[in-house]
C-alpha cells in the first residue's frame, strides 16, 4: 500500500521519503487531499546487449561469402 504524503510534508521530509521511495516504498504526493504524482526507485539500468558477448553462437561459416546464386538473389539480378 502507498504511502500517502501531501505537498507540504513532502517538501519538508525529502530527503527522508527519497530514501524510503529508493528502498521499494510507493509514496503517493498529494495536493488538496487528491492523488497528483507518485515517488517510486527507478528500474536498474541493464547493462544492454552488447554484440558478440555470447561466444559460439554465430559459426564462423556466417563470415563467409554467400554463393553467387545468392548474391545474385540478394543484389536483383
Amino acid at each position: 500500500m502507498p504511502l500517502i504524503v501531501n505537498v507540504h510534508e513532502a517538501k519538508t521530509n525529502f530527503s527522508r521519503l527519497l530514501e524510503q521511495a529508493h528502498a521499494g516504498q510507493e509514496i503517493v504526493l498529494a495536493k488538496a487531499g487528491k492523488p497528483y504524482a507518485r515517488l517510486v526507485p527507478l528500474a536498474p539500468e541493464s547493462a544492454g546487449r552488447r554484440p558478440g558477448r555470447l561466444p559460439g553462437r554465430i559459426d564462423a561459416s556466417f563470415f563467409e561469402p554467400l554463393p553467387e546464386d545468392e548474391t545474385r538473389v540478394w543484389e536483383g539480378r
